[in-house]
């Protein structure tokens, strides 16, 4: 029987994709990510929809949203806030930055210096900021929605793997086909659409959500093939590592929570094949001798090395 709490996920998913029309395969990574406690990496040429995805998601879910465009001037302290001496006080008063917030966009992310893009490790993986030898913790939830230009384009730094592997997930919008993209050019400006969406979830039901994701059942025989997915990387001559006990951590949690959304109180392996190319697409790289695979073709590659459990 359908619950409240899967009528407003439902409803949040639609509410998104009337924004971001003819996507919602990726709106449910997104959400799924969200859901699975994990932060998420969009990577897409400009004017894909990246921004409106992430502002659209912090609308839906009543979240305290922030934007930071990163750029090559950006400083830590831009991010992080910093303590500033007032005269009336005569003392050091710590000024918030905007990572002081549920929902981060960290708009071009790989437009920073790698020392900026560093400023948010600590946030991501912590949940808190270590200022001037003080630690403040950050509001629950806090998510980071960061937007990645191609590393091709003029003015990036590529963001090493230590931060890549900090997004549970990394995916791509693309371009609408043609029937979407009709209705964009018919419809109302984005921004409009925007400002009237209302929150389809408040925080107590975006808590139970995420507590519901954790109790999604993982029968043995799907950790099983898990881990096999794990070996298969780390044992094949395509790969240059192979993927981190994190990895199968993030699979587990990002699979349970597309379960979820499928009204399922079980995860399937069909549930752990949609979410792979998301969460271990940024995590996989070719060895030596094979260059010139792809992102995708490695994700094929590990999909295709192990065999479905019965």
């Amino acid at each position: 029987m359908a619950t409240v709490l899967e009528d407003r996920l439902d409803l949040a998913i639609r509410q998104v994709g009337s924004t971001i029309l003819g996507k919602e395969h990726a709106i449910r990574l997104a959400l799924s990510c969200l859901l699975a406690r994990g932060h998420l990496l969009i990577e897409d040429l400009p004017g894909m929809g990246k921004t409106t995805l992430a502002h659209a998601l912090a609308r839906c879910l009543g979240l305290h949203y922030q934007r930071i465009q990163f750029t090559s001037d950006l400083l830590p302290a831009d991010i992080l806030g910093a303590a500033v001496y007032e005269r009336q006080r005569e003392t050091f008063v710590f000024h918030p930055g905007p990572i002081f917030a549920q929902l981060i966009l960290a708009d071009e992310i790989n437009r920073a210096t790698p020392k900026t893009q560093s400023a948010l490790l600590e946030a991501m993986e912590e949940g808190q900021v270590t200022i001037e030898g003080e630690t403040r913790k950050l509001p629950d939830p806090f998510f980071v929605i960061a937007t990645q230009n191609p590393a091709y384009q003029i003015g990036t730094f590529p963001l090493p793997e230590s931060q890549l592997d900090r997004f549970l997930m990394r995916i791509q919008l693309g371009y609408p086909n043609a029937q979407a993209e009709r209705l964009l050019l018919e419809g109302e400006d984005r921004r409009e659409v925007l400002a009237r969406l209302p929150a389809c979830l408040t925080p107590a039901q975006l808590h139970e959500a995420q507590a519901r994701v954790t109790g999604i059942h993982a029968a043995s025989p799907l950790l099983d093939y898990i881990q096999a997915l794990l070996t298969f990387s780390r044992q094949s001559s395509h790969f240059r590592g192979g993927l981190s006990p994190r990895a199968g951590l993030a699979l587990l949690r990002a699979a349970r929570a597309w379960a979820l959304l499928h009204r399922r109180s079980h995860v399937l392996p069909e549930d752990v094949q949609t979410v792979l190319p998301a969460v271990v697409g940024h995590r996989l790289h070719p060895s030596e001798d094979h260059l010139e695979q792809s992102t995708s073709h490695l994700v094929e590659r590990l999909r295709a090395g192990v065999a479905l459990p019965l």
